[in-house]
């Protein structure tokens, strides 16, 4: 009896030091990351786009059954597009405008504000790794794919947040 109360005490003991040593690695490394939590930010009835460049798609986005007629038209469906320059979409915030610029490398998402930006998102496309720099001034996303590089550059220290996109 007294030999397996010894087994446990060691099997708890164990399970318990691994436990606490795979949840401080992942938390050391996760706190290293350029993750900025998600916001949620309002949806208007008319997404404006801007410069003619076509709606992105929302990634959650799911069709709701239907029981009956509608009476209202259905909305056109958008289209992806992957292409190396930009197309971004806005929409309303309190804060400012909300920007997406879809590039080769993936997309980053910033809400522009009259005097300073933030990034809401940035994924990378497939096969492409990102890295994320800010200052007080600026915000840089870098995607990269080998030899490749694409960076899209928020800068507003002389006027309001302006955008560019580079491939290096």
């Amino acid at each position: 009896m007294r030999r397996g109360l010894v087994h446990v005490l060691a099997w708890l003991l164990a399970t318990g030091a691994a436990v606490t040593l795979s949840w401080w690695g992942v938390h050391t490394v996760m706190a290293g990351t350029a993750y900025d939590p998600p916001r949620a930010l309002p949806v208007t009835a008319a997404d404006a786009t801007t410069q003619g460049a076509k709606a992105l798609p929302s990634p959650t986005h799911r069709p709701s059954p239907s029981t009956g007629p509608s009476t209202r038209p259905p909305a056109p469906t958008p289209t992806p597009s992957r292409t190396s320059s930009p197309s971004a979409t806005a929409a309303s915030s309190a804060s400012g405008r909300v920007k997406s610029y879809d590039t080769d490398g993936g997309r980053a998402v910033f809400d522009l504000g009259p005097s300073s930006a933030t990034l809401v998102s940035a994924t990378p496309g497939t096969g492409w790794s990102m890295q994320v720099w800010k200052t007080g001034t600026w915000i840089r996303v870098e995607f990269s794919s080998g030899a490749d590089r694409v960076s899209v550059m928020c800068t507003w220290h002389d006027g309001p947040p302006h955008v560019d996109i580079g491939n290096y």
